[in-house]
């Protein structure tokens, strides 16, 4: 494996996206975990959607702000220093919300890495 030093500022930033999202997997080289930095101001969420994977565990660390998640169970507040974690099957959606005063910082980490993995989440469907 080897060892590799990533500044994620040196990645662009994914396109397309409710807040800025930038993929450190290929550029720490990983291949059993997915790793991602989220920066989202006021009013962003951090995933394209409300959604689950199948069978990707994911866990989310606040590095500044606090996190909320929308789970078919309620809604979660995550505090700076805290963790997340997700398993699979498990819808959510986190984001920031738009009365927050300040920009949410998140390390996330999912593994096993899975593009097609993951699916909308329609609470209305339940």
């Amino acid at each position: 494996m080897g060892y590799r030093i990533v500044d994620p500022e040196d990645i662009e930033p994914a396109p397309d996206r409710p807040c800025e999202l930038r993929r450190l997997t290929a550029a720490a080289d990983l291949e059993r975990m997915a790793m991602n930095l989220f920066r989202a101001e006021p009013g962003e969420q951090l995933p394209l959607a409300y959604h689950y994977h199948d069978e990707q565990e994911e866990a989310f660390y606040v590095l500044s702000g606090t996190m909320h998640v929308e789970t078919p169970e309620g809604t979660h507040e995550v505090p700076e220093g805290g963790l997340f974690a997700v398993g699979p099957g498990d819808p959510q959606r986190a984001y920031n919300p738009k009365t927050a005063h300040e920009t949410l910082v998140v390390l996330a980490v999912g593994a096993p890495p899975a593009e097609d993995d993951v699916h909308v989440y329609d609470p209305d469907e339940e």
